[in-house]
């Protein structure tokens, strides 16, 4: 993660934002009597703000509004109701300086010219973006080298797999050197050891002393977002249902973590009486950690809780030697899915 300061100016506001998309051609639609579904609440009151130098994750499942929160950002739909700022200029009344502020790397493809070549492709943009000839030459060179497509450069567009065409995007994004980077699923398609170094690159985009770049990331990779980002909001229905750090949000959902602790020699006869002993409300599950005379203690805990101290006090008293301890909490994951299974029976008690 980035080393993110609350200290840091706000770079982008979003302030009791909605949106809607009306029933298209409805009143031809009731002329002629036909079915039609409600119009869509995609956004629903949602505010919060990414300072300089962030790398701000947004998660959800399908549907859940983070494809349209980013599209009003990057100006290219208008919201319903509220407002959003990038770097103190509102997207729908000063859209065309917001424009010049953000770099855009969606998952869809369709914004580039698919008979033209990777190098045309990004050249058109560059110049699109006010660069000069010589200056838009050279940063596509430095994208392509950063991006390791350097043997696709002339290669059609219409020909390069989903994983280079994603690469392009974000290679695209970045040529004017925007200082606020908008990157929808950035690494879907790539393969691991892509996927790896654009994340190493994303993440030292927002660490650099000269210009730090504030990112706004999408994904549907939770490991990743876990890696890289400073903060996660959690979106659902259009809604944002928890914001904070990856740390905290796996804490606020359950304080409860599951410890392995592996020790040696073959006392487990010992160590399993004195913990029946020590324990009476508590669990373990105590097995063979290999063939020789190692052994694995499993059991939960509430985190920062007196459980782990006795038990290792126990293994000390039977003589057993510890080898290593590991403690896991809930993934993101798990707490996106606590979300969803919350909004499933809230749907279902109002039905």
């Amino acid at each position: 993660m980035s080393e993110f300061s609350e200290d840091r100016s706000i770079t982008v506001s979003i302030d009791h934002l909605s949106k809607t998309y009306p029933v298209p051609f409805l009143r031809l639609k009731k002329f002629f009597r036909r079915k039609f579904k409600p119009p869509v609440e995609a956004l629903r009151d949602v505010s919060f703000q990414i300072r300089e130098g962030e790398i701000f994750g947004l998660i959800g499942p399908n549907g859940a509004g983070k494809t349209t929160l980013t599209k009003i950002i990057a100006t290219l739909i208008q919201p319903t109701s509220g407002e959003v700022a990038v770097r103190g200029n509102d997207t729908v009344r000063d859209d065309a300086q917001v424009r010049r502020d953000i770099g855009l790397a969606s998952a869809e493809e369709r914004s580039f010219y698919w008979r033209l070549t990777a190098e045309q492709n990004l050249l058109f943009f560059a110049r699109l973006y006010g660069l000069s000839g010589p200056e838009a030459k050279r940063r596509i060179k430095t994208s392509f080298e950063m991006f390791e497509l350097e043997e696709l450069a002339r290669r059609r567009f219409a020909e390069l797999s989903t994983g280079n065409k994603q690469r392009l995007a974000v290679a695209r994004a970045m040529l004017a050197k925007p200082p606020v980077l908008l990157l929808d699923e950035p690494t879907r398609s790539l393969d691991p050891i892509a996927a790896a170094r654009l994340r190493s690159t994303i993440s030292s985009l927002a660490r650099a002393s000269d210009s730090r770049v504030t990112i706004f990331l999408t994904s549907h990779n939770l490991a990743e977002v876990e890696e890289l980002c400073d903060r996660v909001a959690i979106i659902g229905k259009g809604q944002i249902r928890a914001l904070d750090t990856p740390h905290n949000l796996r804490a606020t959902h359950t304080r409860n973590e599951e410890v392995s602790i592996i020790f040696s020699p073959d006392v487990a006869d010992s160590v399993n009486l004195a913990l029946r002993q020590t324990f009476t409300d508590q669990s373990f599950t105590l097995e063979r950690a290999s063939h020789d005379q190692r052994w694995l203690l499993k059991f939960s805990r509430e985190a920062e809780d007196e459980t782990l101290d006795k038990v290792l006090s126990v293994l000390h008293q039977s003589r057993a030697i510890v080898r290593t301890i590991e403690t896991k909490r809930a993934t993101l994951l798990e707490v996106l899915e606590q979300y969803d299974e919350s909004e499933r029976d809230t749907r279902g008690r109002r039905n």
